[in-house]
């Protein structure tokens, strides 16, 4: 079972950060790791608090992704640490956001689901990335066809989609230590677009946004990311897949080990 992270990270002036990830993890493959039940905070404030974990009052910043569960946990177990929520979910959430709205309208406006022949379903995957990575011979004409939509089509998917990218230009102010008017300026920008736009979805992601504002505004001035124990997860259940599965919790925990502990080891130094 996956349970929140908790990080030692000391912030340096050239801006490196060095970070000592702890994380709990049950049997790869169960179904129980991309989750983490109610019943579970306590448990892990309590052995948080059993003597086991002896530098928890070293711990300065906690990356977690925007569930209340892993919030209550942290601030039982570490209440002196300040939460920051990794960007990735919050881009993840705001492509959701632009997917919903492009099915809804589509059902809308068609009586079906999108497929092949209708340009906004053809254009799926470029409205998920971001514009500032898109060359302008895809980012114009993607514009572009959306204008030519229908009304009830095209304009609604376009508003989602700026306002995903007010989002991203705002988490973009990470790791460049950013004015507290340049942030206000921007997070207006991105309420402004949510909430005159009418749609749901919009006002949704904005909601949220706001409810995590503090731990969004926690990772723009520190830039801390959980990126490293995403990775580490990732490596633990390919190792399980491999396997097809393990019925020895001890061979599991040896073997997602050696997998993870390559590079400390040596095993990846080519010298």
């Amino acid at each position: 079972m996956k349970v929140p992270r908790e990080a030692d990270v000391d912030a340096e002036r050239d801006g490196l950060l060095a970070v000592h990830v702890w994380e709990r993890s049950g049997p790869v493959g169960s179904g129980a790791g991309d989750d983490v039940r109610e019943g579970e905070r306590r448990g892990v404030a309590d052995e948080a608090d059993s003597g086991l974990i002896t530098w928890k009052d070293q711990v300065s910043h906690v990356a977690i992704d925007m569930c209340t569960i892993f919030k209550a946990a942290v601030r039982a177990a570490l209440p002196h640490a300040m939460l920051v929520v990794d960007h990735f979910h919050v881009v993840q959430l705001a492509n959701t956001v632009v997917t919903e709205v492009r099915r809804r309208v589509t059902v809308q406006a068609r009586g079906r689901r999108g497929r092949k022949g209708n340009r906004e379903w053809e254009l799926r995957n470029w409205l998920t990335r971001s514009a500032a990575r898109m060359h302008g011979f895809q980012l114009d004409p993607m514009i572009d066809d959306l204008h030519t939509l229908t009304k009830k089509v095209g304009q609604p998917i376009l508003d989602a989609w700026n306002a995903k990218e007010d989002l991203l230009d705002l988490l973009a102010l990470a790791r460049t230590h950013p004015d507290r008017h340049v942030i206000a300026e921007r997070l207006f920008r991105f309420y402004d677009r949510c909430a005159a736009s009418g749609l749901p979805e919009l006002e949704r992601l904005a909601s949220t946004v706001e409810t995590w504002w503090s731990e969004i505004l926690a990772f723009l001035r520190t830039g801390i990311s959980s990126a490293g124990s995403e990775g580490t997860n990732r490596v633990i259940k390919t190792v399980a897949r491999d396997a097809y599965g393990f019925r020895n919790p001890g061979n599991q925990r040896l073997r997602t080990r050696c997998a993870t502990t390559r590079k400390s080891r040596g095993h990846l130094n080519p010298a």
